[in-house]
């Protein structure tokens, strides 16, 4: 995966998973944590996400247990997926700064509206 084609869901899965391993429904529950209830997950979509990030390599499924007469599978961030994370959210401080930066100038420079 490109970090330039990430999409937010995609880049918030990796985050949810970067401290430890977690089943779907608690990844969707990070996930709407992290973004603050700006994205929300449904299971068909982060099911979908997993298997092509898996594809990828950048997850793995790393165990099940059935709960409550339910199997749930456990995901886990591989090393690979770890650098496509920190890379990305490299990227995603250098442009912020650069936008605030630009933002400064505009303000010192007397084009910001009144």
């Amino acid at each position: 995966m490109s970090i330039d084609d990430m999409r937010e869901p995609t880049f918030l899965v990796l985050a949810a998973l970067a401290d430890g391993a977690k089943h779907g429904y608690a990844l969707i529950r990070e996930v709407g944590a992290i973004s603050a209830g700006r994205v929300t997950l449904r299971a068909g979509t982060l099911y979908a996400a997993l298997d092509r990030l898996a594809g990828e390599g950048l997850v793995h499924q790393s165990g099940e247990e059935v709960v409550g007469g339910r199997l749930r599978r456990y995901y886990d961030l591989t090393d690979a997926g770890a650098e496509v994370l920190a890379a990305q959210a490299a990227r995603l401080r250098e442009n912020a700064a650069e936008a605030d930066r630009r933002l400064l100038a505009r303000r010192r420079t007397g084009t910001a509206p009144a």
